[in-house]
């Protein structure tokens, strides 16, 4: 017998409901995309923002403070021996140039003799700079000056003299020592030389 249209019908609409209920439910079972993006966890920790702070460098090395009696850099009979009218200077004050840098930068001391007659002041500063301040101080000596092989035995002892505006000064090296004789009264290296070994017989064996 032959099979009912309306009954195709009804199975065929009977399907399609079937089939998209199925569907419906598993849509509904389905997460959602855009709420799964939304609550996942980060892959990666976050970093911390850059820092704006340098990097830290390290500090130059202080100088080693060199202190010495006046009366002990030079003594009255050294002083008398060399010129009987100079004597300590109470009032003296580092005139600048390389005393002022011996006592300031290297943590020297720096004494005042004075010529009672002409008033001229004969300044004398040793210091102990460091390694890297003391070969600056020696290679612009030996750039600026002329060298005095007399003041010592090189390479023991460098010595270095020259005379400019007036003023004459004597700059020499011998072990941590950096030792400036500084006056208006020294116009050649030899006017110096008798202070300049006074003095290295008077300081501590390095």
């Amino acid at each position: 017998m032959p099979r009912s249209p309306h009954l195709a019908r009804t199975r065929t609409a009977g399907l399609a409901l079937v089939a998209a209920a199925s569907v419906a439910l598993l849509v509904g079972c389905a997460p959602d995309a855009a709420e799964s993006d939304a609550t996942a966890a980060p892959t990666t920790a976050p970093t911390a923002p850059a820092s704006g702070d340098p990097e830290p460098t390290e500090s130059a090395e202080p100088p080693i403070p060199f202190e010495i009696a006046c009366d002990a850099l030079l003594t009255a009979d050294q002083l008398y021996a060399f010129n009987p009218n100079v004597g300590a200077d109470p009032g003296y004050q580092p005139s600048g140039g390389d005393i002022a840098t011996l006592v300031e930068e290297d943590a020297g001391t720096a004494c005042g003799y004075l010529n009672q007659t002409s008033g001229e002041v004969i300044e004398v500063g040793v210091a102990t700079p460091t390694s890297a301040a003391g070969e600056a101080r020696r290679n612009q000596a030996a750039v600026s000056s002329k060298p005095v092989p007399t003041y010592g035995t090189p390479p023991d002892v460098a010595g270095y003299f020259t005379q400019a505006g007036g003023t004459g000064e004597a700059q020499v090296f011998q072990g941590p020592y950096w030792i400036v004789v500084r006056s208006s009264a020294l116009f050649e290296p030899g006017d110096a030389q008798q202070l300049v070994a006074s003095v290295l017989a008077n300081l501590p064996a390095a």
